[in-house]
């Protein structure tokens, strides 16, 4: 079987680029938090104004998107997909399983960045935030995935000396 030739530092030095406020959120951002978790997508949150410059940024990869931006707006989200597959929320609000709102702007302003490789800097959302985005849907792998974030949470806090 061949792999895909997507390359992933690229990708995301992409998305970087483009001048669109996107966070990773999803199973992915917990890899890169070196969380012990597998998964095959992308999913990002996007500010609800930028998923035209994001496209665009990473048609060179061969994503086409589901839906047009203006659709995207309407629905709050889209997929952009070859044989790799990008989850996008496209929404300024999203209610987490027990009625909590969540705003993208909020999240932005407390985002954090991760250096993947020279150059190229992801924006997560803060560890509070994320735990927030896995809310969303609330299914046992993402239970599971707050749990894994609160321990890392509780590590970190426990390496700068707080309680």
């Amino acid at each position: 079987m061949e792999g895909s030739e997507f390359d992933e530092v690229e990708f995301f030095r992409a998305a970087q680029n483009s001048g669109a406020r996107s966070l990773l959120i999803g199973r992915r951002a917990l890899v890169l938090l070196g969380l012990p978790v597998l998964t095959a997508d992308y999913d990002f949150w996007i500010h609800i104004d930028d998923s035209a410059a994001f496209n665009r940024a990473v048609e060179p990869f061969g994503l086409v998107p589901t839906r047009t931006p203006e659709e995207a707006r309407r629905r709050g989200r889209y997929a952009l997909e070859n044989l790799e597959k990008v989850n996008v929320l496209d929404a300024r609000v999203v209610p987490t399983v027990d009625g909590v709102d969540v705003s993208f702007e909020d999240v932005w302003t407390r985002r954090r960045g991760l250096d993947l490789a020279p150059g190229v800097k992801v924006d997560l959302p803060a560890l509070d935030d994320l735990i927030l985005t896995r809310r969303f849907a609330a299914r046992p792998k993402d239970l599971e995935d707050i749990r894994l974030l609160e321990v890392l949470r509780t590590a970190e806090a426990k390496d700068r000396g707080e309680r």
